[in-house]
């Protein structure tokens, strides 16, 4: 029985199977939530030979909800519906719709466990915003001993989880806890807004405020110092253009309320590489709070997502981690596992259950 992983976010959709088939897709739900169905409909026939579904998601948080509760419950019938649907393609005779619920998709819980789609119905806070945890939980095989932490920095978000003799030993389960203790950073290396990160920088003889305009992101930062390689095909951008060094150098300057004729593009670097210090220190800044939490020095760090350099970066600054072993989620088993790190964690302890 193949199983695939889906983890569902306001922004991106990640599925991964368990043999390390891997797709990520940019979907923003708050946008058009009505086509949700549609695209995991069309991520399913990716995997046609998948007969079972292990869920996680984010996207409950989209402000297309009235609450959570509603996310969570809209989420799970948009994946229901799509498991139908591709079941009638590949001509499988359906179970009873109680059973097939059962049967055929399961969903994470930050208790550490799956339930099925009417559970997390009348729960629907245990499922909202596990996906962390599902990876927590499943990469502890590379930390059965010892004391660390998880960095998993993404395109909208950083986690750092420590962990301590094979178990995640988090302080706080829901987004709110997590933000208050340094575990959940709303910062990551594409969809962060430049105007979150800084409020001026410098230019010319002095300083400049930016406009607290959606101008450019961090993906334009992390273009322009080489960190994120140029992708023409990509228009998922602040302005729509393409992530390209010359379009992120129109962005950013933008941010000064000025064009390419008035900012080179050599300035723009200067200002990228700022921005990538502000970024970075104040990252630094929770995962110095989170390693002060730990009953014991850090012995092993596990690193996911598709910012995984800024991680390794931070982990290179930091004098508590810098001699810590490092296990690369990319390394072990490729980019595209370390960027659909929680879809494929959920497949595996879907795999394991």
């Amino acid at each position: 029985m193949t199983i695939l992983g889906l983890d569902i976010g306001g922004a991106n959709i990640k599925a991964a199977d368990e043999t390390g088939r891997a797709v990520s897709r940019p979907f923003a739900i708050w946008r058009q939530p009505e086509q949700l169905k549609d695209q995991i409909a069309s991520i399913l026939d990716i995997f046609p030979q998948t007969q079972r579904l292990a869920l996680t998601m984010t996207a409950e948080l989209a402000d297309c909800f009235s609450t959570k509760s509603e996310g969570v419950r809209f989420i799970i019938d948009a994946v229901e519906t799509s498991i139908n649907v591709s079941l009638s393609r590949r001509a499988v005779v359906p179970h009873s719709s109680e059973q097939q619920r059962r049967s055929n998709l399961t969903i994470w819980t930050t208790g550490g466990c799956f339930v099925n789609p009417d559970e997390a119905r009348e729960s629907p806070m245990r499922v909202a915003a596990a996906n962390w945890h599902a990876l927590a939980t499943w990469s502890m095989k590379f930390a059965p001993s010892g004391c660390g932490v998880l960095i998993d920095i993404g395109t909208t978000t950083t986690d750092i989880i420590p962990f301590k003799d094979g178990k995640p030993v988090p302080l706080g389960l829901t987004d709110v806890s997590r933000l208050q203790s340094g575990e959940l950073s709303y910062s990551g290396v594409s969809r962060t807004p430049i105007c979150a990160v800084a409020h001026s920088v410098p230019f010319q003889n002095g300083y400049c405020s930016l406009a607290a305009e959606v101008f450019a992101t961090t993906l334009d930062v992390h273009l322009l110092l080489g960190d994120i390689a140029e992708n023409v095909q990509d228009l998922d951008t602040a302005n729509g253009k393409p992530a390209t060094m010359q379009a992120a150098h129109d962005r950013i300057v933008r941010m000064l309320c000025c064009d390419r004729d008035e900012v080179s593009f050599e300035q723009a670097v200067q200002i990228a590489r700022f921005l990538a210090d502000v970024q970075r220190q104040r990252l630094a800044g929770s995962l110095e709070r989170v390693l002060n939490r730990l009953s014991s020095p850090c012995t092993t760090i596990i690193v996911s997502g598709s910012g995984s350099f800024l991680a390794r970066q931070l982990i290179q600054e930091n004098r508590k981690t810098k001699d810590a072993i490092v296990i690369s989620l990319a390394e072990q088993f490729s980019p595209g596992i370390a960027e659909a790190a929680c879809a494929y964690a959920v497949a595996q302890l879907a795999a394991a259950s």
